[in-house]
C-alpha cells in the first residue's frame, strides 16, 4: 500500500497565524498513514518575473517537492482582497513547470464565517489557471479562533482539530484511487 505525500502550504508569513497553525495540526496529528509536509520556503522565493529562465534554488526546490507529492493542501488568509501575494508568487512560479497541472488540491478556510471568501475565490481561480484538479470534498470551512491555539502552537480546540485531518484524508484518499480505467470507443470500419 503506498502511503499518500501531501504538500501543506500556508499562504501565511505571520508567525501566529492560525491558517499555519491548522496546518502544523495536520502535520502533528496525521500518523503513519499519511506523509504530510509543511512547505516552509514561502518567503525565501523570489518574486515571479515572467520571461525569466534561471530559476534560482529555492524556486527548483518548490519544483522538486511539488513533484514529491501525490496532493496540495492550502491554508491561506485573506489579504486586500485576495490571497496574500506571496502564495499568489508562489503559484506563478508553477505555471511554466506544469507543477500543478492535474494534481489534486483542496483549500481549508479557517477564517470566521463571512470572511475568507475572496481568498478562495482567488485561490480556486489561479489553481484551476494552472490546470490542478480541485478536490471540493477536501475543501472547505474550518474556523479556527486565535483562541483554539494552544500553547504548542497547534489547534487545541477538538471539532476543529477532528475536521482539519479529516480534510486532509479526504484529499489523500481521492489522490491516491485508483485511476479510472481507460475506455475505447469503436469507431466502427
Amino acid at each position: 500500500m503506498t502511503i499518500p505525500r501531501i504538500l501543506l502550504v500556508s499562504g501565511s508569513t505571520r508567525a501566529g497565524s492560525t491558517n499555519s497553525a491548522a496546518l502544523r495540526t495536520i502535520a502533528a496529528d496525521a500518523g503513519p498513514d499519511l506523509d504530510v509536509r509543511l512547505y516552509d520556503g514561502l518567503l525565501g522565493l523570489p518574486p515571479f518575473i515572467p520571461g525569466e529562465t534561471d530559476e534560482p534554488e529555492p524556486v527548483l526546490a518548490l519544483h522538486r517537492e511539488l513533484a514529491e507529492v501525490d496532493a496540495v493542501l492550502f491554508c491561506t488568509p485573506e489579504y486586500a482582497g485576495m490571497i496574500p501575494g506571496s502564495l499568489k508568487n508562489l503559484l506563478e512560479w508553477t505555471i511554466g513547470n506544469a507543477d500543478l497541472s492535474d494534481k489534486p488540491v483542496a483549500y481549508v478556510n479557517v477564517a470566521f464565517e463571512g470572511r475568507g471568501e475572496a481568498a478562495v475565490a482567488t485561490l480556486r481561480t489561479v489553481v484551476g489557471y494552472a490546470g490542478a484538479e480541485l478536490v471540493e470534498a477536501a475543501s472547505g470551512r474550518i474556523t479556527v479562533l486565535q483562541s483554539d491555539i494552544g500553547p504548542d502552537g497547534l489547534v487545541a480546540e477538538p471539532d476543529a482539530r477532528a475536521r482539519l485531518l479529516a480534510a486532509a484524508r479526504a484529499l489523500a484518499t481521492h489522490a491516491t484511487r485508483p485511476a479510472e480505467p481507460a475506455t475505447s470507443v469503436s469507431l466502427g470500419s
